[in-house]
């Protein structure tokens, strides 16, 4: 091989080197800003959200929409445990600033001003009650949440109301779901 070869050979391999290092670089530019700030992976662990969500469940949260709009009652939300900010959760929006939400019966009503209303949760299986007694006035700043699974949920009716600021983001879509899949729930499997 003479030395011009070798050097064409260089000369080429560290173009497509520099070129592969410019198309990592502008994709992280890309990518790292919406991963970090607009739209989060978020993996399910636990039977809290059932029969919504399973463990393992794959989901992406909205990070971005809270920032315009206020949370709305039904949003299912991931959030930083306010006990525990290590920890995340996921759970449905049920009361919102400024209302009670009271727990009686096996169902939920929502009382705003002079307003009061029993919750229509669709979303739930009619075998699903709500269980527990309880009453709470929400101050500006805080939201009342539950895991759609009640029995089985550590939510507002043990440790207390949500501060606005612990919310992380909304669930936006569910991209794989092992229960769907292989047909089997992997609470055992998955930590």
């Amino acid at each position: 091989m003479s030395n011009e070869t070798i050097k064409s050979y260089f000369l080429s391999l560290s173009k497509n080197l520099w070129d592969m290092a410019i198309v990592i670089l502008i994709a992280a530019a890309i990518v790292f800003p919406i991963r970090k700030f607009i739209f989060q992976p978020f993996i399910v662990s636990g039977s809290s959200m059932e029969p919504t969500y399973y463990t393992g469940d794959y989901l992406i949260i909205d990070e971005l929409s809270y920032r315009f709009n206020e949370p709305a009652r039904e949003d299912v939300i991931v959030f930083s445990y306010p006990q525990n900010p290590e920890q995340k959760f996921i759970k449905r929006i049920i009361g919102l600033l400024g209302e009670t939400v009271e727990i009686k019966g096996g169902k939920v009503f929502i009382e705003q001003g002079d307003k009061r209303f029993e919750l229509q949760e669709l979303y739930l299986p009619s075998s699903i009650l709500t269980i527990d007694e309880r009453r709470m006035t929400l101050n500006q700043g805080e939201y009342f949440v539950m895991g759609d699974n009640r029995m089985a949920s550590y939510d507002s009716r043990k440790w207390g109301s949500l501060p606005k600021d612990k919310i992380i983001g909304k669930v936006l879509i569910k991209v794989f779901s092992p229960k769907k899949i292989f047909g089997a729930n992997l609470s055992g499997l998955i930590k």
